[in-house]
């Protein structure tokens, strides 16, 4: 163990750990049905599904999925880049780890410290790589699903059953996505432990508040939340 890695340090890594795993199962498995945006959207690919099994030209279906993917695709080459960077940083890692110690706000650390940060690094892009990797195939599912859905007309009860299977599974490839995004952010939270251990706790709780005030109480997740109500309540004027 490197002789200057304290106590408190210890805590914060696991403040660290904690913070990104409880926020992860809270956000991807304890909320549903509850007002956030994940689980809006949710509702609203079910619907956009729908629409599109009325229509007979899909193309503007297959361009927004197009739209997605590309977003997928374009996070993890830049995670290859970030990853192939931390890597080969390795190399020189006694210089950085000089630069870093001359920076005012800096703690001074043993190179087998700053080692083991950088390490965590490595280790929080390869796991947002795998994320964007394992999304973006499940985009290609999502791609042969909806190739295979049925043209109009559809019996409702065909068209709401082929939705919600077809939605489930666009929704599994974005919550893959958003881990990988979510990746980056912890990753910055990562990036202040060279400062010292306390600024990690007050960063990795910061990043919770900054995401879960995103998906809960931002004016996206209001405007969203209202035409998520008008698309049910909508709905179920039709089945009367």
């Amino acid at each position: 163990m490197p002789p200057d890695l304290t106590t408190l340090d210890i805590v914060a890594f696991v403040w660290f750990v904690g913070s990104w795993v409880g926020f992860t199962i809270t956000q991807d498995h304890l909320l549903t049905g509850r007002n956030v945006l994940n689980q809006h959207l949710r509702i609203v690919r079910r619907y956009w599904i729908e629409r599109m099994l009325e229509r007979d030209n899909r193309i503007l279906d297959s361009q927004l999925f197009g739209h997605t993917m590309h977003s997928c695709t374009f996070f993890a080459s830049t995670n290859m880049l970030v990853l192939a960077g931390l890597i080969g940083s390795f190399g020189a890692a006694e210089r950085a780890q000089q630069f870093i110690s001359n920076l005012s706000f800096a703690v001074q650390t043993s190179p087998q410290l700053f080692e083991i940060k950088m390490l965590l690094m490595v280790v929080i892009f390869t796991f947002g790589f795998f994320k964007f990797t394992w999304a973006l195939r499940q985009y290609n599912y999502c791609c042969a699903l909806i190739g295979s859905a049925p043209m109009p007309p559809v019996p409702q009860d065909d068209r709401k059953e082929i939705a919600r299977t077809i939605g489930e599974a666009l929704t599994l490839a974005i919550t893959a996505l958003n881990g990988g995004i979510r990746a980056y952010y912890f990753a910055l939270a990562a990036l202040v432990w060279v400062i010292g251990p306390i600024p990690l706790i007050l960063a990795s709780s910061g990043v919770v508040l900054v995401l879960t005030r995103r998906q809960a109480f931002s004016a996206t997740e209001k405007v969203i939340r209202v035409q998520t109500q008008w698309l049910e309540r909508n709905d179920s004027t039709k089945m009367k």
